[in-house]
């Protein structure tokens, strides 16, 4: 028989400061406002990047011939 999950959810910490902060938090998953913006302040400032993932060789060359025709 699965196990039962709780209704209760487990605290997770802030990316910006590492504090507890429950999933009924108003800012979740920030602790604050204040962490909001400076974790936002990174993005803008380039300190978070996205990588792009690497693609099969076919599969590009499918991509660009799929593009010009």
């Amino acid at each position: 028989m699965p196990a039962k999950k709780s209704a209760k959810t487990k605290p997770l910490r802030c990316p910006t400061c590492g504090t507890l902060v429950t999933a009924s938090a108003e800012d979740f998953p920030f602790c604050s406002d204040r962490c909001r913006r400076i974790d936002l302040g990174k993005w803008a400032m380039g300190v978070y990047k996205i990588s792009s993932p690497a693609l099969d060789p076919e599969l590009e060359e499918e991509h660009e011939s799929g593009q010009r025709g």
